[in-house]
């Protein structure tokens, strides 16, 4: 049987510029089934139309922490959250907020997990420099996981920050974001190739991508739309670095 590939994105945070470039990419290569890992809204300023996008084109979907707290009832901490709260529809609130936490499929004889931030929960984060204890927990089944079998296989998002890392226990895929990448500004998804049908003896392989995209059309956008904390995703989107280092680094908006 052929080999399926299957892409893998995560953390579009309302950014649809960049979210329409991954898509494209994925569509050239002739890539039809898609799992988005969560934290399509937030950030960003058209969580809305990332929203219907993402229920267009991904077979399947996971809850990521701002979809907990924008989608959700709870209380809002800032005039930003409250702006991307309101862009929503009660629909679009509906479907975001009943996502899953976690979902596995099967490739080449391994049970792949797909989680927005760790098996606890879609806030417990668990970086790059984890420790040999995050490591070995990102794998177990928990409540969260819904129980079960152990994963072979995570991939996860959260952290905007693409790495893989193999150990005895599995291996860890961290996807990156397609719309705040902050290990640099160009946007990253993963590619998983094996035979959904096949054994362990069958072909197994993770590819990472990078697609450039038009950073200035979405600052201005995002600008023209009066959102709140634009000069934060400006810098974000143009350098990668996350916005509570920008005031020690003397980033503002508009700078070079």
């Amino acid at each position: 049987m052929p080999l399926q590939r299957l892409a893998v994105v995560s953390d579009v945070h309302g950014n649809l510029t960049a979210y329409r470039a991954v898509l494209a990419d994925i569509a050239a290569r002739g890539i039809t089934r898609i799992l988005n890992l969560g934290d399509v809204v937030g950030k960003g300023p058209r969580g809305a139309a990332c929203t219907a996008l993402t229920r267009e084109r991904c077979e399947a979907t996971v809850r990521g922490n701002w979809e907990v707290v924008i989608a959700g009832d709870g209380e809002l901490r800032s005039e930003g959250q409250a702006w991307w709260r309101q862009e929503l529809s009660a629909e679009d609130r509906r479907w975001l907020f009943a996502l899953p936490g976690s979902l596995d499929v099967r490739l080449s004889g391994r049970r792949v997990r797909a989680l927005h931030a760790s098996p606890v929960d879609e806030f417990t984060r668990v970086l790059r420099g984890h420790s040999e204890e995050e490591f070995t927990m990102m794998f177990a089944p928990t409540p969260f996981t819904g129980g079960g079998e152990s994963a072979d296989i995570v991939v996860y998002g959260d952290i905007h920050d693409p790495f893989l890392r193999s150990g005895r226990e599995g291996t860890l895929v961290n996807v990156g974001s397609v719309g705040n990448q902050l290990d640099d500004p160009t946007p990253s998804y993963a590619i998983l190739e094996g035979d959904p049908d096949g054994g362990t003896d069958a072909p197994f392989g993770i590819q990472f991508v990078r697609v450039p995209y038009d950073v200035e059309a979405e600052i201005e956008l995002a600008r023209a739309l009066g959102m709140p904390e634009a000069g934060a995703w400006e810098i974000e989107l143009r350098t990668g670095i996350y916005r509570g280092a920008h005031a020690a680094l003397g980033l503002t908006p508009g700078a070079d």
